[in-house]
């Protein structure tokens, strides 16, 4: 079982968005490069930033990669960063993403908007997310 987060763990989350018939029907207009940031938590087991950045377009992710450089990332068209822990939160359902863009628990660089003009999808996003990971890395230790 995947181990959140992880390369692993990326791989099934992009196998489960693009057998989505859901998310694809909520993407099929969405096209940017998102950038999630996983920011440290040394006492959670997360020693340093990890950065990871996905392509989406027609509905679906066209390509994912799991600790890049930050210098290839930071120029995503949407930068959504927060603290491990949090992450979590959003994974296990205790943070609407939304809300949560809005709240300022993840930060969103990009035009905020046009990710709100995607809600379904992002809520379909956060669904899948949720059937993928069965451990965190702050359990495992």
């Amino acid at each position: 079982m995947p181990v959140f987060p992880s390369a692993e763990w990326l791989d099934g989350y992009v196998e489960r968005i693009n057998s989505s018939e859901e998310f694809e029907d909520a993407a099929r207009t969405f096209e940017a490069d998102i950038a999630f940031v996983f920011e440290a938590e040394s006492e959670n087991g997360v020693a340093a930033d990890i950065w990871c950045l996905a392509t989406f377009g027609d509905g679906k992710c066209q390509q994912a990669d799991y600790d890049v450089e930050q210098e290839r990332a930071a120029g995503a068209t949407f930068v959504i960063r927060a603290p491990y822990s949090r992450w979590k939160d959003v994974i296990q359902g205790r943070i609407d993403p939304i809300e949560g863009m809005l709240d300022g628990d993840l930060v969103v660089t990009g035009h905020l908007p046009t990710l709100l003009r995607y809600v379904r999808a992002t809520d379909e996003l956060v669904n899948l997310a949720a059937k993928v990971s069965s451990s965190f890395v702050d359990e495992r230790r």
